[in-house]
């Protein structure tokens, strides 16, 4: 059995791409996109008709830039559900990720849009980024029966706050907290048990399942194959597609290590997580401040690359 395989049997496996041909090729459960997911992919000739037939509808609608992205996006993630039986991920953007009504205001218009394709909102997560205005409008829209997935999550802090909420689901950056901690600590590499973006996701894990959330954790980001195993047994994983290779091309057991009955039997304190509690712990975290912050500037950055090619077209 190779390791995609053996992995399977512990973790729900997402493929982390806007690209429909590697969906098909792995056959995940579900599947995330972000902007520079999307931006990648409307860079592929195959894919140009889903851009094609986001202007058209627009400017049927009145020619309006962010209805326009917003069903580029949307039509992104229809395509990619006719080949997952589960869920697909669509991003708010990041330039929102302060503003509780605009996101939830953007949720709601991408619901609207699945709709329109014949998606019920059950096979939709509406990312978020896990800001406070982000935890806000999750629970807002969890409330609505929206299902929410916290992205750009880097610290206990913010994962405390987002099952509060009841989000649905958070996806950890493994290898972003990996990528500061090389930095920040001159190393090369960390023994795949010690990767600061393992540690973190471990920690997250087994506070949830001690204390009972119902989120569920979706390990993110990873930058090598080690990283992934290390998270065997978390809820959902979400791989991009060169990893996804390796592990299909590799054979052998797989162990499992995260459980939820270990965790239940740790001896963990339940923290109380309001407002000014996640603005400290998130701010005392030297590489939650930056990643974040750093993680919102790139995501905006690539939607207003796509808003530029879009214009462009117009």
């Amino acid at each position: 059995m190779n390791k995609f395989e053996a992995l399977k049997k512990y973790t729900t496996l997402v493929a982390d791409t806007g690209e429909i041909d590697e969906i098909k090729k792995y056959k995940p459960t579900d599947a995330t996109t972000n902007p520079s997911l999307i931006l990648k992919a409307s860079e592929i000739e195959e894919y140009k008709p889903l851009i094609q037939e986001a202007v058209a509808y627009g400017k049927s609608k009145g020619g309006k830039l962010d209805l326009i992205i917003a069903k580029v996006f949307v039509n992104f993630g229809a395509e990619i559900l006719k080949f997952i039986p589960g869920r697909v991920s669509t991003e708010v953007d990041a330039r929102l990720s302060f503003d509780v009504e605009g996101s939830i205001a953007k949720a709601h218009q991408y619901i609207a849009l699945y709709k329109e394709a014949g998606i019920e909102k059950e096979r939709v997560l509406i990312k978020l980024a896990s800001t406070w205005e982000g935890v806000l409008a999750a629970k807002v829209l969890e409330k609505e029966g929206i299902h929410c997935n916290m992205t750009l999550m880097f610290s206990l802090g913010q994962a405390i706050a987002c099952a509060e909420a009841k989000a649905t689901l958070i996806s950890p950056f493994v290898g972003r907290i990996l990528d500061w901690y090389k930095k920040a600590e001159g190393k090369d590499s960390y023994p795949p048990d010690q990767d600061p973006g393992v540690v973190s996701v471990t920690t997250i894990f087994n506070y949830y399942k001690k204390f009972g959330y119902k989120t569920q954790i979706m390990g993110a980001s990873f930058r090598n194959v080690d990283e992934v195993l290390e998270l065997a047994g978390s809820d959902l994983l979400t791989i991009a597609p060169p990893l996804l290779k390796e592990l299909t091309e590799s054979q052998g057991a797989v162990p499992r290590k995260l459980c939820a009955d270990k965790a239940q039997k740790m001896d963990l304190e339940k923290i109380s997580v309001d407002e000014k509690t996640f603005r400290w712990m998130v701010n005392d975290d030297a590489m939650a401040t930056e990643k974040l912050a750093e993680g919102i500037r790139n995501f905006a950055k690539d939607t207003v690359k796509l808003e530029k090619m879009i214009q462009k077209m117009l």
